[in-house]
């Protein structure tokens, strides 16, 4: 390498003048000489992609700033390869030899921070004696200019190969196929390149390769979860992303086809309306990802939460009081993407009769307006929406109706995308198109697909203008991880699946009651509705309520199911608040929530909803505990319905009798229960069912005066998890000593029952998950037994609570922690209803508070939404009686549940 003189440093200085100089114009930084040093190229190449890179973050966003920024910085590498390449001798060691840039680089066009993909071509026969592999001037002149690349700051991935030797390797792998597809000359011997190209089109199989590529993004889009609206899209490899669009252009490319959009209008594959859509939101995602590249200062394909606001205001977006930033540009992304989507299906369609010969294919009539051919649905002719609109909605009635068709053809897909201006204000008015979806509604099959279809395809939301609002609106409330308008499509669909013989195994229950259930049109309607207010402000069920009392007054829906859907959307969230957030076993509770629901259908609409619901909002939402806690208040709640008024001390007897039968089951002597019975009163016996009161008895009839703690564990009756007894001398800091261990331990606590005895013995109950622990049960089982037992009898202050890292989401939206403390309707005892971000420790810290001050628990349910948790405790304790000392409680909780 040559070394750097003071001299040079001179010459650099002018260089990277020049570079600025001209910058903020459109030329390209004036090429470099041949004949710089190594040190000078560095500083022209560092100077010039600085400064194009400074012009572009200056200059407002946009998409033509975008394509000039891709476009110059590919010159400018160009230009500083040329140079490398002319002084690495590589020219005079085989005269016939080529740089040929290739992947994205040969497209043309570099994001800012990119790699750069280049080709060094040798011809099949070098002279006599001349190898790239073995140690000569040829060898040496190819590894100084790799090494020299990567000197000057170029992260270039490099490939030395023969023309015979791309062909055999394209031949192999479709990768390098691909990114030899898109070549380009850089320097070197041009007849070299102009052979290659010659064979390399003579070897492509047009049909294999489009067969691999279509794989190949059917995998992908499986790996992204088939929907463009992930949170955290990835915009180059998303479904929607920029990846589809290429994998159009290396289809068509390959077959000859045409190498850009307006080509490929030309050849009749897409119509020129089509060819602008494409360029347009093309243009849209490639400016996303540049201004991404720019905000993380690196490669980074993935629109993450940390960067999500910092690329929205480089687009000049602000925050207002119902949308943030971030949400504004999610948006306008998730509408590019869903455009992408739509004209990738049509593209791609089109792309395969004409490459596999199909477009003369048999069609076979549906009925005077559609045709079937080859499994998809197909108009009878180009302009049948414009003279019928109402063929618009009937297209979907008729992919419902129609056994065999998987999907809708390209004529089919352009004729919807080019029909959305018919979908006005009177198309929705329409008498026969509200009749229309409501057939759709009332089909006995096909809602899950057709609703989707009817999104894919901008349907759905031209006609339910209100949908239209929430289509690719964001949620940041640290659970739902769907988009707003894909949370009431999945919710639909879960719906739907509990109607469906299929899937009567993955909730017997809710398929059971759905079987009964008369009218499942108005359950989709609600599903449809209950989220449909989102991100306008204010309670978005009352606004939704208001919403569907509108639709269905419209859709001339029967009262008895109009009543029932609107209170079913004014009402989503009540059953599952009061399932996890209040005492199931107090009457008086579930006498109140019976009031609210009225009669047997409206309870068994709101528990079908509310469970498809919780399981529409994520996969870390649901758990089988949540679902046992709903159940139970169905169950008390119809009993209530039935007119039959809670019996408390019958019920307990009842409980009692059928504890003791399950005890005889398990070879206990009658009166084993007994000895613990009588230190209990009637709350333990109301909040614990005959199961748990024969396990308890079965495992503390001999210990009901131990003098050492008692730790028994089983796999939990209700699901995933363990369900945990401890019997102890009751303690002022004896709940959070057990908190404690289950923090540290990596356990995450669903559900405590904490009770005292007349004897002074604390006997609780907790059920508990361990995600991180890798364990069988049984070694679960002991290892709680052993280790909580020893952690009990431990002396000296309770341990800090462990401090986890938080997620990148928890970061970028801090969700601020509330705390409300209030009697409970009698006053005798406490409720604290806590929400805050998720964390390790939280439990045991708001514990350690309550044990600081001597508040006794007696019940504790925890909810966990995704990265949320919304707990309530049931408290009682000297101390709350005194205003000071409830407000010193209230400010340290606050304290333990911030995540600073």
């Amino acid at each position: 390498m040559n070394a750097r003189t003071p001299g040079d440093v001179g010459v650099a200085a002018n260089v990277a003048a020049k570079v600025s100089s001209s910058a903020s114009s459109d030329v390209v930084p004036q090429a470099p000489s041949a004949t710089l040093s190594v040190a000078e190229l560095r500083q022209h190449f560092k100077s010039g992609k600085q400064a194009l890179l400074d012009d572009f973050a200056s200059a407002k966003a946009s998409v033509s700033a975008a394509a000039r920024l891709m476009r110059l910085l590919a010159k400018h590498v160009d230009g500083t390869l040329q140079a490398l390449w002319t002084q690495s001798g590589i020219a005079a060691a085989a005269p016939e030899a080529a740089l040929v840039a290739v992947g994205g680089y040969g497209r043309g066009e570099l994001f800012p921070h990119s790699d750069v993909d280049v080709l060094l071509l040798l011809p099949d026969a070098l002279p006599d004696g001349v190898t790239p592999d073995q140690p000569g001037p040829l060898k040496h002149a190819i590894e100084a200019f790799i090494t020299a690349c990567w000197d000057i700051g170029l992260e270039i991935g490099s490939s030395v190969r023969s023309v015979k030797e791309c062909l055999d390797e394209a031949a192999g792998d479709v990768t390098i196929q691909t990114a030899l597809l898109e070549f380009r000359w850089l320097a070197g011997a041009r007849p070299l390149v102009k052979r290659f190209d010659q064979a390399f089109c003579a070897a492509m199989d047009k049909r294999a390769f489009m067969r691999a590529k279509t794989l190949e993004m059917r995998q992908r889009h499986t790996k992204y979860e088939e929907t463009p609206y992930a949170l955290e899209p990835n915009i180059k490899e998303s479904p929607g992303g920029l990846r589809d669009l290429q994998v159009l252009i290396w289809i068509a490319r390959g077959a000859g086809l045409g190498k850009t959009w307006p080509q490929l209008a030309a050849k009749g594959l897409i119509t020129p309306f089509e060819a602008r859509q494409l360029q347009r939101n093309e243009g849209v995602l490639k400016s996303i990802r540049c201004q991404l590249h720019l905000a993380a200062r690196r490669r980074e394909d993935r629109l993450v939460f940390d960067l999500q606001t910092s690329v929205a205001e480089r687009f000049g977006y602000e925050s207002t009081r119902s949308l943030r930033a971030s949400e504004k540009l999610m948006r306008r992304y998730y509408w590019a993407a869903k455009a992408v989507t739509q004209l990738n299906q049509i593209t791609l369609l089109n792309l395969e009769e004409q490459i596999n010969g199909t477009v003369g294919n048999e069609l076979r009539p549906v009925d005077e307006r559609f045709l079937e051919r080859s499994g998809m649905l197909e108009i009878a002719t180009d302009d049948l929406y414009e003279r019928e609109p109402h063929a618009i909605l009937e297209t979907f009635l008729i992919y419902q109706q129609t056994p065999g068709i998987k999907g809708l053809s390209a004529k089919t897909l352009r004729a919807l995308y080019n029909a959305r201006g018919l979908m006005n204000s009177a198309f929705r008015r329409d008498p026969a198109n509200r009749a229309m979806f409501m057939r759709i509604l009332e089909e006995p099959q096909g809602q899950t697909h057709a609703f989707r279809l009817m999104n894919q395809t901008s349907v759905l939301g031209r006609y339910l203008w209100v949908f239209r609002r929430i289509v690719g609106q964001m949620q940041h409330d640290l659970f739902h991880v769907y988009t707003v308008d894909q949370h009431i499509l999945m919710v639909l669909r879960n719906i739907r699946r509990f109607f469906i013989p299929e899937h009567t195994h993955e909730y017997p229950f809710c398929s059971q009651l759905a079987a009964q259930f008369d009218r499942p049109s108005a359950l989709y309607v609600a599903a449809l509705f209950h989220d449909i207010a989102k991100g306008r402000g204010g309670d978005h069920s009352d606004l939704g309520a208001a919403e569907a009392r509108r639709f269905c007054r419209a859709h001339g829906l029967p009262k008895a199911d109009a009543a029932l859907v609107v209170f079913l959307v004014e009402h989503h969230l009540t059953m599952s608040r009061v399932a996890q957030k209040e005492d199931l076993s107090d009457p008086e509770v579930i006498q109140h929530f019976a009031q609210r629901v009225k009669d047997e259908r409206t309870l068994t609409a709101l528990y079908l909803l509310t469970v498809a619901d919780i399981r529409g909002t994520g996969p870390k939402v649901w758990n089988a505990w949540k679902g046992k806690l709903l159940e139970d208040l169905y169950r008390l709640t119809l009993r209530a319905l039935g007119g039959a008024k809670l019996n408390m001390a019958a019920e307990i007897e009842a409980r009692k009798q059928e504890a003791r039968q399950e005890l005889a089951l398990k070879a206990q002597l009658p009166g084993t229960e007994d000895a613990l019975w009588k230190t209990l009163d009637l709350s333990y016996f109301a909040r614990h069912d005959a199961p748990d009161l024969a396990w308890h008895a079965r495992a503390l009839w001999r210990h009901v005066e131990s003098t050492v703690p008692v730790v028994h564990a089983r796999p939990s009756p209700v699901g995933e998890g363990l369900q945990v007894l401890v019997y102890a001398k009751d303690l002022q800091d004896l709940f959070a000593r057990i908190c404690g261990y289950f923090d540290g331990a990596g356990f995450n606590i669903l559900d405590a029952k904490v009770h005292t005895t007349r004897t002074g013995y604390a006997l609780d109950t907790f059920q508990v998950i361990a995600p991180e622990l890798d364990l069988h049960h049984r070694d679960l089982t002991a290892l709680v037994e052993s280790k909580l037992g020893q952690a009990l009898v431990a002396q000296g202050p309770l341990p800090e609570p462990r401090k986890g890292r938080l997620s990148r989401r928890v970061k970028s939206f801090p969700f601020t922690p509330r705390i409300a403390l209030r009697p409970d309707e009698r006053a005798q005892r406490w409720l604290l209803s806590v929400s805050a971000t998720d964390r390790a420790g939280l439990l045991y810290a708001i514990a350690r508070v309550l044990a600081r001050h001597g508040i006794n628990l007696q019940l504790a349910k925890v909810s966990t939404l995704g990265e949320r948790v919304e707990d309530t405790f049931l408290l009682d304790g000297a101390a709350l009686q005194q205003n000071r000392t409830q407000l010193q409680i209230e400010t340290e909780l606050l304290d333990a549940l911030s995540v600073q």
